[in-house]
């Protein structure tokens, strides 16, 4: 682990086991890289599984109100198994792999998103849902081509939130073996390798932030009439 150059003892030797050292990451280089892309591979799939499995939930909510609070309840349960519990519980089904990781980190997700695309669809003005209808529109394209695009502001808004969460909680996939950036967490924590932490720390707030910044641009060129509004 914590190794000395050629040419003497390093930045992250046995000698000096420092936080900061630009030697680790350039000699390190091809892990940080194996690392991060697995750690977004692993957020992004989480990700869209959670959209697909939150988005039939809310229209089912929305449209049969007996259930709302059993779906809400079940997706706020869920968020409340600790991770150290679930990943377990899952392994004898989907065993050590990236799936027991993404399947878990989606049904996270779900407490975020199912409300969001709920909110978002809720607040949609009835008399442009009125108005749609008195149109000839039918229940599918009124939803895709009205309700949607109109409840996009509150649903990014929160996919941003999930997104960040999700890159924070993909670290517990190094209980698996799967956890991207989070297996160097891990492995500096128990090897008290400064540099390898520190690094992974960092790693996995850039891609925090960058996935954030993304998102809020997508936004902005999915819903052009909200700069509009706010001009």
């Amino acid at each position: 682990m914590l190794g000395a150059s050629a040419d003497g003892p390093t930045c992250y030797s046995r000698l000096t086991n420092e936080w900061i050292c630009g030697q680790y990451v350039t000699d390190r280089r091809e892990e940080l890289q194996h690392a991060t892309l697995e750690h977004l591979e692993i957020t992004a799939l989480a990700v869209l599984l959670g959209i697909l499995i939150a988005f039939p939930l809310a229209l089912a909510a929305r449209r049969f109100h007996p259930l709302e609070s059993t779906i809400l309840g079940i997706a706020t349960g869920i968020y409340t198994i600790p991770s150290l519990a679930l990943l377990p519980l899952m392994v004898p089904f989907t065993g050590l792999s990236k799936t027991t990781v993404v399947i878990a980190l989606a049904l996270y997700a779900l407490t975020i998103l199912v409300r969001s695309v709920l909110e978002g669809l809720r607040a949609v003005p009835e008399e442009v849902v009125e108005s749609a209808t008195g149109l000839g529109y039918g229940a599918g394209r009124l939803l895709f081509r009205v309700e949607l695009p109109l409840a996009l502001p509150v649903i990014m808004a929160g996919l941003r939130v999930a997104t960040v969460s999700t890159v924070a909680l993909t670290t517990i996939g190094s209980l698996v073996a799967y956890g991207g950036l989070g297996n160097l967490i891990k492995d500096g924590v128990q090897t008290n390798f400064r540099a390898e932490l520190f690094t992974a720390a960092v790693l996995c707030v850039v891609l925090a932030v960058a996935l954030d910044v993304i998102i809020v641009l997508a936004q902005r060129l999915l819903t052009p009439w909200t700069r509009g509004v706010r001009a």
